[in-house]
């Protein structure tokens, strides 16, 4: 049995439903799974023990949240280098946060990354049986790599 760490923030709640989801996910196919808020990870020791890791944020201004990018620079001196990661996030027009998160995972942290790219669904898609079920599939998808 593999442990994914699930770390974000949420700001008005569907990226917190989005890391549950994952965590279904990760179970599903037999794994451990840990979901924490960033804000309660306060040194990089915090981070290790772990077979694989989701980073979540969502979207505010086209951007990720400054908390989101505080945790990014603590996670680089986390040694992640050839760990399974993947990026997931919610927005509700623009949808950059993941996408910048999936990359710093894969070229700066140089993470062995989900082959499918970040999830990176709506608000509005979160309250729906599909919503649900892509981050299930998601967290998965992650465990399929192990």
């Amino acid at each position: 049995m593999k442990k994914v760490l699930i770390a974000y923030t949420s700001r008005a709640g569907t990226t917190d439903k989005m890391a549950n989801y994952l965590a279904e996910g990760v179970r599903m196919a037999g794994n451990e799974t840990k979901v924490v808020k960033i804000s309660s990870i306060k040194k990089e020791t915090d981070l290790s023990g772990y077979d694989g890791y989701f980073f979540g944020c969502p979207t505010y201004h086209k951007d990720m949240t400054g908390g989101m990018k505080q945790f990014l620079f603590l996670a680089a001196n986390a040694n992640l280098t050839g760990k399974m990661g993947g990026a997931f996030g919610s927005h509700t027009h623009s949808g950059e946060a993941a996408p910048m998160i999936f990359d710093t995972m894969q070229h700066v942290f140089k993470m062995d990354v989900t082959e499918l790219g970040p999830l990176n669904l709506t608000e509005a898609m979160m309250g729906t049986d599909e919503g649900t079920k892509a981050c299930q599939q998601y967290g998965k998808a992650l465990c399929d790599k192990f």
